[in-house]
């Protein structure tokens, strides 16, 4: 009788240790260790969930979503003016700086319904982000406060700021739109 309530207490006790790690530590993704929490404009955002983006069955970076707090509706994270943050962790070196242009201008495409002229100057800066060879293990953190813009960094090397909700929404579209970059992800950053 002991041993089968010393298996249950070791079971329970190794069950609590997993939960308070994952709490502590944030989540893995394809070994990538997203955190819970971090830090923007004085904001405390948390991690609203996080999955990866997949092409022709190969991984290519994890992508998470940081929110003051849980939204499950890609609508409403969408048209938020309040800071939130996605981050990307590039877990392939397949993905060249050609193929991240062409994938970002194709999101913006979907994200607008087409109509991208009216942000083409501000897409464009964010094209830019990507000239720069792009390797394995990359962290690009696109993070929007408000009346300031979306600061872009890579490996925590500010990049451009791009003013306007506006563009913000179009931007976080590329995850959250209708036709989103990848529909699984999607569920997985809104936390489904």
């Amino acid at each position: 009788m002991s041993d089968k309530i010393n298996k249950g207490l070791k079971l329970k006790t190794l069950a609590l240790i997993l939960i308070v790690s994952t709490t502590l530590f944030g989540l893995n993704i394809a070994g990538v260790k997203m955190p819970d929490k971090i830090t923007v404009a004085d904001k405390e955002l948390v991690l609203n969930g996080a999955g990866v983006r997949e092409k022709f069955f190969m991984d290519l970076y994890v992508g998470g979503l940081y929110l003051q707090n849980k939204i499950s509706d890609a609508e409403k994270v969408m048209n938020t003016d309040e800071a939130m943050s996605i981050k990307l962790h590039i877990i392939s070196s397949l993905i060249t700086s050609k193929k991240m242009k062409n994938a970002v201008e194709e999101g913006f495409e979907n994200s607008t319904s087409g109509k991208t002229s009216p942000l083409r100057k501000k897409i464009d800066r964010f094209i830019n982000v990507f000239k720069e060879e792009i390797k394995e293990n990359d962290i690009y953190d696109i993070t929007y406060i408000p009346e300031k813009g979306v600061e872009i960094y890579k490996n925590n090397k500010l990049f451009d700021t791009i003013e306007g909700l506006d563009f913000k929404k179009a931007l976080w579209g590329i995850w959250f739109c209708g036709e989103p970059a990848q529909e699984s992800l999607k569920d997985d950053m809104l936390g489904k």
